[in-house]
């Protein structure tokens, strides 16, 4: 309940006793009116005495008004009406310097332009001690900064505070950390924020989650939108030749300061780094908690798929792929050229069976599909998560290739790519994949080029394209005709 007391309430009630008293001293000052003025009016001087006595009484009774007015509406010392002292607001602001017009105006009425801005990420370690973030937020609140959001991360000593925070827009990242240092703060850490950090975290870490159970492949994008920056490394428990790699970790992971080892439900490790700042027990179970989800529920894609119609009339699926495609994708491979396979995968033909179960995998990233109306494999195409950088692939079979089957995937792998906020693509090639430098060029994006040895790389920067939606980056094929359907 809010402490309101209305104006009608807070008058005193008024009682009939009241006018009776009033009514008899109105009667008892004429009759004492008239008798003096009947006697000085005998006096030599009795007209004079009689105006000089009606001044006075008028300036008495026009005091005694003013008096009554200000002590029956001022208010209280100490209530909301105004200060401890009995200072009006408005009193108390012009005095503290500020004028009483109102904050948003100056003294002539106009606006006053608001105050330019920037948002920070701060992450600081201050004892664990009571008043330490009182201090803190003190000397905050002195350089007139704002503090939106706030999370607490216990350590064994201390505790680490992060901050988002709205700043004056001419302090600075250095100002900002010497003022925390000088206020107790250790192991500052700052960063320009954006409106994406001002949801709060659990709305965030509920959407990560989301896009988790909804797909496999969204576990290593999950990691990192819910640690920040850092690089994330799928190893694989097997090489492809069949030798154990390095020592898995354990069911409960591992956490060594800038590092974060976490078993990966598919097999192998996951290893996390972000040399910049180390990882804390509250983040360590965050992770380990989308980690344990992922393995509770199993393989999963989405089972969304377009039919496109092609020139010639045939029709063709795309769709989302994982393992359990292997088969029908080594099937492919039986059916594709040795050039086919050379120019997708650089390396003895022989050997492109092996690197099937890894692409396939939804820890390493997205795999689209494309099958006939038979339910035949014909294409492929591979969204691969490479630490900080992102690659894309595709392999096109024989009796398909020269139909923009290559450039549909591709453009839908872009798509992705932008979706998943990379900053940009990159395809590794030879310099004589006429079909793929094509494809490549057609996205109309920036493309940096790097040859060395016949190997060619193209690099496509996101970043510098303007935002689309995913099905709007989707390339349609020449007078093709595309339909959802639902499996």
């Amino acid at each position: 309940m809010t402490d309101v007391t209305s104006s009608k309430s807070s008058r005193r009630p008024h009682h009939w006793r009241h006018d009776l008293i009033e009514l008899a001293a109105l009667f008892t000052a004429v009759v004492v009116a008239d008798t003096i003025a009947k006697t000085i009016a005998k006096g030599p001087d009795g007209a004079y005495l009689l105006v000089f006595s009606a001044i006075a009484l008028v300036a008495t009774a026009a005091f005694h008004t003013w008096w009554a007015r200000r002590h029956s509406h001022a208010p209280p010392p100490g209530t909301a009406g105004g200060d401890a002292d009995g200072r009006s607001p408005a009193a108390s602001t012009a005095e503290d310097g500020e004028d009483a017009t109102g904050g948003g105006e100056d003294a002539e009425g106009a606006p006053r332009p608001p105050a330019e801005t920037a948002l920070w990420r701060m992450r600081t370690t201050v004892e664990d001690t009571p008043g330490s973030l009182a201090a803190l937020c003190t000397v905050l609140a002195r350089l007139g900064v704002d503090i939106l959001t706030l999370q607490t991360h216990p350590l064994a000593r201390g505790t680490v505070d992060e901050f988002l925070l709205r700043a004056p827009a001419e302090l600075s990242a250095q100002d900002l950390a010497r003022e925390t240092a000088a206020a107790g703060g250790r192991d500052t850490w700052t960063e320009r924020a954006d409106a994406h950090d001002l949801v709060d975290t659990p709305t965030r870490v509920i959407g990560l989650a989301t896009r988790t159970a909804l797909d496999a492949a969204e576990l290593p994008l999950a990691l990192r939108g819910l640690l920040g920056r850092c690089t994330l490394h799928s190893v694989p428990a097997l090489s492809l030749t069949g030798r154990p790699i390095g020592e898995q970790a354990p069911v409960e992971g591992v956490l060594e300061e800038t590092v974060m080892r976490l078993r990966d439900p598919h097999g192998g490790t996951l290893i996390v780094e972000r040399p910049y700042l180390p990882f804390t027990p509250t983040e360590f179970a965050r992770a380990r908690a989308l980690v344990e989800l992922d393995a509770r529920l199993g393989p999963r894609v989405p089972r969304s798929q377009d039919v496109l119609t092609l020139p010639e009339g045939n029709e063709i699926t795309v769709r989302r792929a994982d393992q359990r495609d292997l088969r029908a994708a080594r099937a492919m491979h039986d059916r594709c050229s040795a050039r086919t396979l050379g120019l997708r995968y650089h390396g003895p033909v022989g050997d492109a069976d092996r690197y099937l179960d890894h692409l396939l995998s939804p820890r390493f990233g997205r795999t689209l599909a494309v099958q006939t109306a038979s339910g035949r494999l014909v294409a492929l195409g591979h969204l691969l998560w490479d630490g900080d950088e992102t690659e894309v692939a595709l392999m096109v079979e024989d009796d398909w290739q020269r139909r923009g089957i290559g450039a549909e995937l591709l453009g839908r792998l872009v798509a992705m790519a932008e979706e998943a906020g990379c900053a940009s693509v990159y395809a590794v090639t030879q310099a004589s994949n006429t079909g793929m430098v094509a494809a490549m060029r057609a996205l109309r994006l920036p493309l940096d080029y790097q040859i060395e040895e016949g190997t060619l790389v193209i690099t496509a920067r996101l970043a510098a394209a303007p935002h689309r939606s995913p099905r709007s980056e989707t390339r349609p094929l020449p007078h093709e005709e595309v339909r959802r359907a639902e499996r």
